[in-house]
C-alpha cells in the first residue's frame, strides 16, 4: 500500500546501525494519502504521496 498511484515512488530499504554498529534493516515510507482525484475525467480514489498533491500533479475532485 505504501506507494503513489501517481509518481510510482515506493519503500526505501536500508540499513539501521546502533551506537556499538550493530547492524539491522529498517524502511522508510512515503507520506500516502487516499484522496479523491480526477483520473481520466472521472473522480476516483488513489493513493497519493503529498510530494504530488503539493506541487499539482494531482486534480483533487470535489
Amino acid at each position: 500500500m505504501a506507494k503513489c498511484d501517481v509518481c510510482g515512488k515506493d519503500m526505501a530499504f536500508g540499513i539501521r546501525v546502533s551506537h556499538s554498529h550493530r547492524r539491522s534493516n529498517r524502511t522508510w515510507k512515503p507520506n500516502i494519502r487516499r484522496v479523491k482525484a480526477v483520473v481520466n475525467g472521472t473522480p476516483k480514489r488513489i493513493y497519493a504521496c503529498t510530494r504530488c498533491l503539493r506541487s499539482g500533479k494531482v486534480t483533487r475532485a470535489v
